[in-house]
């Protein structure tokens, strides 16, 4: 369905510099966004649980190839308990255990991820200013790696729960989530996105992935529309994340085909969490008739790496 108000490729390009945060807390920096999570941001989010419920975030990772996962995670025994089942083997010196190998590509549509500023790159940059070349094959990510969060991102969640608010099963694949739909969010949930939050958007295609199934990326995906830019920057978010990719395929522009991270990440440096299961919380906030709630997202520390898998945790 044709959409209106859709920012021309020309004015999308202009928010490279118009929403820059590069220098904002000095040359050097490499958290971005997630400055805006103050203690004082830390003690507001403690003071929205009321009920002690955590809800997990997190998509189960899968071994199993589908159309949308052609290069799945890997997973093996190392050791297992089928040499000890018997019983016969016990000795003074048994340790009797089972172990795990598993390694995977976390970024793509499947397993739920946040991206460091160190995931995209414009024009030869990264997020400051810096050169891409500070992201290399031998070296992995040298700045704006993941160990940026060793701390946790642990901020105030606001949800925008789109197919609620249109009254629809899921916004459909090539079709974007815009503005108007966080304002009209705002208005019926009673809530306003505010500096240091973590901006949340469910559009309802993990739904319905468990409803239809998976399907092959050249099919869509719907995401956020880059019209929501300028919300992101005037409003002061830390984080996005959605139950989707993040960007909307197949692209809409020529010259920037992945607008949501290109201009978040290196612009603006916010942090995006790609691929969330948005399903549990978002019934947890109707029950409730509550759309804002604490969130802990404690990314791995991974040395000069570009993102991690995460859990991400609601607490109500």
């Amino acid at each position: 369905m044709p959409q209106a108000n859709i920012p021309s490729e020309e004015e999308v390009l202009s928010y490279f510099d118009k929403f820059s945060n590069w220098g904002k807390w000095g040359d050097d920096d490499e958290l971005g966004a997630p400055n805006y999570i103050t203690p004082a941001k830390v003690k507001q989010a403690i003071a929205t649980v009321q009920d002690g419920v955590r809800v997990s975030m997190a998509r189960t990772i899968s071994f199993e190839s589908t159309p949308d996962a052609p290069t799945p995670p890997v997973h093996f025994m190392v050791e297992s308990g089928e040499g000890w089942a018997s019983g016969d083997k016990v000795t003074s010196r048994t340790h009797q255990g089972a172990t795990d190998y598993f390694g995977m590509i976390f970024h793509g549509a499947t397993v739920t991820h946040v991206d460091a500023l160190s995931h995209f790159f414009w024009k030869g940059k990264t997020y400051n200013g810096k050169p891409a070349h500070l992201v290399s094959t031998n070296l992995g990510a040298t700045f704006g790696s993941v160990e940026e969060a060793k701390d946790g991102i642990i901020s105030r969640a606001v949800l925008v729960d789109v197919p609620m608010i249109r009254g629809i099963d899921w916004v459909d694949r090539g079709e974007g989530v815009m503005i108007d739909d966080i304002l009209a969010a705002e208005e019926r949930c009673g809530f306003k996105v505010e500096e240091g939050d973590i901006l949340l958007i469910r559009t309802g295609q993990l739904h319905r992935r468990n409803v239809e199934g998976p399907w092959e990326r050249s099919k869509g995906s719907t995401a956020c529309q880059a019209s929501v830019l300028p919300l992101f920057y005037e409003r002061g978010i830390a984080m996005m994340g959605s139950d989707t990719g993040n960007d909307v395929n197949p692209p809409q522009y020529e010259k920037v085909g992945s607008p949501i991270h290109q201009v978040s990440i290196t612009a603006m440096g916010i942090w995006i969490l790609d691929n969330a299961d948005l399903e549990g919380v978002a019934q947890a906030c109707k029950e409730r008739n509550r759309w804002e709630f604490m969130v802990s997202i404690g990314p791995l520390r991974l040395h000069n790496t570009t993102g991690s898998p995460v859990n991400p945790i609601a607490i109500f």
